[in-house]
């Protein structure tokens, strides 16, 4: 049975997250520390396709082949408080961030955040994580479903989150702002 994400305290720092066992993930959401077990094999797995799907064609790795920067689970600390907050996949336009920082962390807002939600995580990354993306300036969102085998799009638009569309099951998938390259959603799922 998966565990649900839970605040563990109500005043959260750097150094609490620091404190955290190895096998958990944690993030300070509104100043509050949440942490969940690592995910699941089902949830690497689509996180991992699409990681090789989107950045194998839109970052090459070398100087600017691509024009983006994609990163597997960066750390961010996004506002003043700030958030910590640590997504499945995020990517920067490499106009707004040319090289990576040689921190263990990265201010600046992606351009593109991917969420691969579970059970235990999906009401903290729609109800308490979308709202910041779009207030830091992320401007794609997608959340993938493993469970549910779906994939929702969101655009930043005007201040608010615009669908841009749903996908399922073996759809093949194009998608803003990769939208050059068809995603085989059925490719996510196998396993």
């Amino acid at each position: 049975m998966a565990e649900a994400a839970k605040k563990i305290l109500e005043v959260a720092t750097y150094e609490d997250l620091l404190q955290l066992p190895e096998h958990l993930v944690g993030e300070i959401i509104n100043g509050e520390l949440y942490a969940q077990p690592r995910p699941a094999v089902r949830h690497a797995r689509a996180a991992s396709v699409l990681d090789r799907r989107v950045g194998s064609t839109f970052d090459a790795g070398d100087d600017d082949s691509g024009g983006w920067l994609i990163l597997f689970e960066p750390e961010l600390h996004l506002g003043d408080k700030p958030h910590i907050l640590v997504p499945d996949l995020a990517g920067w336009r490499r106009e707004r961030m040319p090289r990576l920082p040689d921190t263990a962390w990265i201010d600046l807002a992606p351009d593109w955040v991917c969420e691969v939600i579970s059970p235990s995580t999906a009401s903290k990354d729609k109800i308490l994580k979308m709202p910041i993306y779009r207030e830091m300036g992320v401007e794609w969102l997608w959340m993938v479903d493993p469970e549910h085998k779906t994939l929702e799009a969101y655009q930043s638009v005007g201040g608010h989150w615009i669908l841009l569309g749903a996908w399922g099951d073996n759809d093949m998938a194009h998608i803003q702002p990769f939208d050059a390259v068809g995603i085989p959603l059925g490719s996510l799922w196998i396993g």
